[in-house]
């Protein structure tokens, strides 16, 4: 029995051998290149030399930059605009798909389609449409809609939207998996007893439906916030090398490997970019966060 209890004492760090690979992944993959990236933004590296320390210069330097201002506003735009209807427009989705009638599973998988697609892909399709003499503008030109090409991609104000709208189509499939599962979960008692007391069809979605997926619905407007900041593909692909005209049409992730790519790209300064969209990213997950808790209140 003794014999036992020292085996087993012995034997305490066992299950953090299982957990050791994983842990190391973690540490090399993930936490030291954010601690790297936080050491970076306190100097002025560039691509081709290192650098010394210079405390939060790049910080500062970051603050007192227009574009890093205009960066940010765009990104914060995409994001406010996105998340709405990224949290509703899935919804009213799977609502719709959900309903078992014969070849539903078509259309399921035909929605699902664009987030199994390459985002460069979707780009250059959503460019192809888009552009001057795309297929948008030359419908709308053959129906006698407009005089002149509508400027999608060569105005910064119509190209964020333009992007936005290809974030959007792409995320709709992959979020209305998300309130499939959720609505899968919700008894169709509640709906019967409420078709029986004479409610309607929008008053079952927002009286049922709604609070039923409320918590689905901050979960996915978490992680499409996260997404939305982070955008990068869209505005490449749509707006090129630049950023759109101008490079108005830039967003944070954008600048970032602008500031930080080429011979004189300035590491470090684009690390201290990096780190502020960190922070950023932190304060809409939080955010996310704090109101899923007052949920469950």
């Amino acid at each position: 029995m003794g014999m036992e209890t020292g085996l087993v004492h012995r034997r305490w760090w066992t299950p953090y051998l299982f957990l050791l690979p994983g842990l190391a992944l973690v540490l090399t993959f993930s936490l030291w290149p954010f601690v790297n990236t936080v050491i970076l933004s306190l100097t002025d590296a560039q691509i081709l030399r290192g650098g010394g320390f210079v405390g939060f210069d790049n910080y500062a330097r970051a603050v007192a930059d227009d574009t890093f201002w205009l960066a940010l506003f765009n990104s914060v735009l995409y994001t406010v605009v996105v998340v709405p209807c990224l949290v509703f427009l899935p919804l009213a989705l799977a609502v719709l798909v959900q309903k078992k009638i014969p070849g539903i599973g078509f259309f399921r998988s035909a929605f699902y389609t664009p987030v199994i697609a390459s985002a460069v892909v979707v780009g250059l399709m959503w460019q192809w449409i888009l552009r001057s003499d795309g297929l948008v503008n030359t419908v709308f030109e053959k129906l006698s809609l407009i005089s002149e090409p509508i400027p999608f991609l060569t105005d910064s104000t119509m190209l964020l939207v333009s992007a936005m709208i290809v974030t959007v189509w792409k995320g709709l499939g992959y979020y209305m998996v998300f309130y499939l599962a959720a609505l899968g979960n919700v008894p169709t008692s509640l709906y019967e007893a409420a078709a029986i007391d004479g409610a309607g069809t929008l008053r079952r979605f927002f009286s049922i439906t709604v609070p039923s997926v409320k918590p689905m619905m901050l979960l996915v407007g978490t992680l499409s916030a996260i997404s939305a900041l982070r955008v990068f593909t869209e505005i490449y692909i749509l707006g090129g090398e630049s950023g759109g005209p101008g490079g108005d049409s830039r967003t944070l992730p954008f600048l970032i490997r602008q500031v930080g790519l080429g011979f004189a790209g300035e590491t470090g300064y684009a690390a201290a970019i990096s780190i502020l969209l960190f922070l950023l990213t932190l304060v809409f997950s939080l955010l996310g966060h704090r109101l899923s808790k007052g949920d469950e209140s």
